[in-house]
């Protein structure tokens, strides 16, 4: 599985460091929805699913997480705990966040408003859909057709 990362620019000087983030600069989608998670505790796991159609830039404003990312060809673990370094997360990848830092703020970046029917969140469903061994019907009802 290929991992990309965005290095994000740093400016800054001895009053501190500011991070910007523009849409089809370093964010590559148009930004429709953002949204952060706080205070989770280091033994919670959250995500859990995958998305169909939705593109993400997750980034660790303060302290660490790690992501267990799948896109059907086996996890791999990911440690987010840079600020200026942006995780991008694709369409059909299986994500599971875990292991947050006391301290830790994730901000995600989306290129899609809110919509339930875009998860999927059995892991054998997600498998089963992205290595295309759906039927044809189910297929249509995934996409709502």
């Amino acid at each position: 599985m290929e991992i990309e990362r965005i290095q994000l620019q740093k400016h800054g000087d001895s009053r501190g460091m500011l991070i910007a983030l523009e849409q089809d600069r370093n964010v590559p989608f148009e930004i429709r929805r953002v949204y952060y998670l706080f205070a989770t505790k280091s033994d919670v796991h959250r995500g859990r699913h995958a998305h169909r159609r939705l593109n993400q830039l997750a980034v660790t404003v303060r302290g660490s997480v790690t992501f267990l990312l799948d896109d059907g060809s086996g996890p791999v673990a990911v440690v987010l705990n840079d600020p200026s370094q942006g995780l991008l997360l694709g369409r059909m990848v299986w994500r599971e966040l875990y292991d947050f830092s006391e301290d830790c703020v994730l901000m995600v970046l989306a290129d899609q408003l809110y919509d339930q029917s875009d998860y999927i969140t059995d892991y054998a469903d997600f498998l089963r859909e992205v290595n295309g061994t759906l039927y044809p019907q189910d297929m249509a009802a995934c996409l709502g057709r």
